[in-house]
């Protein structure tokens, strides 16, 4: 044990200044493999650190201590020394071993779903995703864990914080899938459909080689998602998804495709049928909560498309064409509707009539002109993040040789013309 020792003295002694710190990785670097051979004698010596001062060193102690099995009770004890090192630890000096620090914050997301509590993982993810970022457009290996956490916790709001962030750099594609799958099931939690489309959208046209099981499973609920918010599905994917995904995505979903099928002939008994024969399968994909929203929001759907046709309408009347069991029960979904801006209309509870009205919003008011003004500077900033990008690519080596390699698949103008510099 005196090399460990002799690697604490140092630890303690290399940690005050960064060209200090520098040295100490290398060091660390070279006693990795020995300090994972004492692995199950190491914990004591922590003590003797001090995550705020030595988090680098303490970082790759803790690291070994956690890489075998843990048990129960052991992680309870490894919950709170992780989470505390979290909380205490100095991100320059973690971001120097990002393999180590994600390593250890996974062990400890396992940790806390072994003992069942994953609320306790919420935060100290949270500060983890921080540290490990070098900006909020960085997309990291622990964003996926941190909304896994939220999920299961049942957290959304919590993980909505990083949602709204956007996102222009990623580590690893996978990161990217899993991302905007939880990302997805954060929102439908928290009933904005909306963001959920986009985020699952975005899992479904992602560049793929071959399909993956993550697409799959966005895809299924992009289906479900669609008949709620948008009350339709499109018939194709957008000419950028990938081929793969345009091949593929269908035939694996041919539940949902007929679903929304059924749902778009807007008769309520044929779709209510088709649920029921297709339960079983609906729920292994965990997906019957949202199968039943669908069926729920039919009702909605054929409400609207009354308003593009009366001006007018009794409360028995909606029911009778809706397929509702009483004027009572269309009363309540046009008041639900009416408070979630989802159509304009004032009822008459003395006569039993319903009239519809135009969208109130004259697009005037200075709450409206900031958010307009702000979505304006929004798609300027998001506008020349493009061009950057653009440009970037355009003079990227690897870029060109694959486009000129290509070239002769195609007509030479669809192609910009190739800097001179890179001339292949």
């Amino acid at each position: 044990m005196n090399s460990v020792e002799g690697l604490l003295t140092q630890i303690q002694g290399l940690s005050s200044t960064a060209s200090d710190v520098l040295s100490l990785q290398n060091v660390l670097k070279q006693a990795d493999e020995s300090l994972h051979a004492e692995s199950t004698r190491l914990l004591p010596f922590l003590d003797q650190l001090d995550p705020s001062k030595h988090s680098l060193g303490y970082l790759y102690f803790l690291e070994a201590c956690t890489a075998g099995p843990v048990t129960t009770e052991s992680a309870s004890s490894f919950v709170l020394i992780i989470a505390r090192f979290i909380s205490s630890c100095v991100a320059e000096q973690i971001r120097l071993a990002p393999d180590k620090f994600v390593s250890v914050c996974k062990r400890f997301k396992d940790q806390v779903l072994l003992l069942e509590e994953p609320l306790r993982g919420v935060a100290p993810m949270l500060t983890a995703v921080r540290k490990l970022q070098s900006s909020t457009e960085h997309l990291t290996t622990l964003h996926p864990e941190f909304l896994l956490l939220c999920l299961l916790a049942k957290c959304y709001k919590t993980g909505l914080s990083i949602l709204e962030e956007d996102i222009f750099e990623v580590d690893q594609p996978r990161d990217l899938y899993l991302y905007c799958y939880y990302g997805g099931m954060i929102c439908i939690g928290q009933k904005c459909f909306r963001k959920a489309l986009e985020l699952l959208h975005n899992v479904v046209t992602a560049p793929m080689s071959t399909i993956n099981a993550i697409a799959v499973e966005a895809y299924k609920k992009y289906i479900l998602v669609s008949l709620i918010h948008h009350g339709q599905l499109s018939s194709s994917l957008p000419k950028y998804a990938s081929g793969v995904a345009q091949r593929n995505l269908k035939s694996l979903c041919l539940s949902y495709i007929e679903l929304a099928n059924s749902y778009n002939n807007g008769k309520i008994a044929d779709l209510e049928t088709y649920v029921q024969a297709n339960m079983e399968k609906f729920g292994s994909d965990n997906n019957l909560g949202l199968v039943k929203q669908v069926v729920s929001s039919i009702y909605k759907r054929n409400i609207q498309r009354l308003t593009q046709t009366y001006l007018t309408l009794s409360l028995q009347d909606i029911a009778n064409t809706v397929q509702l069991n009483s004027a009572k029960e269309a009363e309540m979904h046009v008041l639900q509707m009416i408070q979630d801006g989802e159509i304009y209309a004032t009822i008459n509870q003395k006569d039993g009539m319903v009239r519809f009205l135009e969208d109130p919003e004259l697009y005037k008011t200075c709450e409206m002109i900031e958010h307009i003004d702000l979505s304006i500077q929004r798609l300027m900033t998001l506008s020349k993040k493009l061009t950057v990008m653009d440009e970037l690519i355009s003079c990227d080596p690897l870029y060109l040789g694959k486009a000129g390699r290509e070239r002769q698949r195609f007509d030479f103008d669809d192609f910009d013309s190739v800097p001179q510099r890179f001339n292949i």
